[in-house]
């Protein structure tokens, strides 16, 4: 089916085939301020911005846990990795299955700490946006026995690199998927195409991967994909395109589902 591209102010090009249609939707637990691509992706969590770690982690961790013990968003907290050590020994997240994590310096320790914890095992819904996390975190990931179940990954704003990607495309762990946010990560053709090749990622209906350094090769490889076929929303705005190969790459698109093509 051949799409037609349109151009919007300021310099967006969406291809709009159908209205969007999504599952889950990350912002009931990952809210903060901004505009959708600025620093804060369009939510807004009203907790303000604390300048360290809450005085008493434990009590700030129970405030924000919601009443069921299913979610938790410690968004901007900035708990570090001894708030991350407390939670992983909390009985009462033992049913955890959605944590929103943005900007709490954890770093790949604190990942190796969420990999480790028997108290994370029923993880579905994930957010590691903005703390630090490079290729060895992402190979921890890949690797956690935690991380089998997840449906919602979002590593937006870190240091995985094309090396951290590779790691986490050839992941069983990614199995599930349906949402996956890797932008602002540094990730060039190799990573691109590791996604479009994974034998893992045939669940996927939303990619971001805004603000990298993929080119026409790579995003090419992710709109003929044969192992994104399900992919419903693809989002590749600031990379190393043109703004008429990008065009041109949208029109010849094989991927049948496809309904929002963001590129410029």
């Amino acid at each position: 089916m051949k799409r037609f591209l349109q151009i919007a102010i300021p310099m967006v090009m969406v291809v709009f085939l159908t209205q969007s249609v999504s599952g889950y939707d990350p912002s009931k637990h990952q809210k903060s301020g901004g505009g959708k691509h600025g620093g804060d992706k369009g939510h807004h969590h009203g907790y303000g911005r604390p300048k360290g770690p809450p005085a008493d982690i434990p009590a700030h961790i129970k405030e924000r846990t919601s009443p069921d013990g299913k979610g938790i968003n410690l968004n901007g907290s900035q708990i570090g990795v001894k708030g991350i050590a407390i939670m992983a020994k909390t009985p009462e997240l033992k049913n955890i299955i959605s944590m929103a994590l943005k900007s709490n310096k954890l770093g790949d320790e604190g990942v190796r700490i969420l990999t480790q914890s028997s108290t994370f095992k029923h993880l579905e819904f994930l957010s590691l946006w903005d703390n630090g996390i490079s290729s060895a975190g992402a190979q921890m990931l890949a690797r956690g026995a935690n991380f089998n179940n997840l449906k919602e990954l979002n590593l937006m704003k870190n240091n995985l690199g094309d090396e951290g990607v590779v790691l986490l495309a050839d992941s069983a762990n990614v199995s599930f998927l349906t949402f996956l946010d890797l932008s602002n990560n540094k990730i060039g053709d190799a990573g691109a195409i590791a996604i479009a090749t994974s034998p893992y990622l045939h669940n996927l209906k939303k990619l971001d991967l805004f603000n990298n350094n993929i080119g026409p090769k790579g995003i090419e490889a992710l709109l003929q994909s044969k192992t994104l076929a399900g992919l419903e929303e693809l989002d590749i705005v600031k990379n190393n395109i043109d703004i008429e190969s990008a065009a041109k790459l949208g029109e010849s698109a094989n991927l049948p589902k496809l309904k929002t093509f963001n590129a410029f």
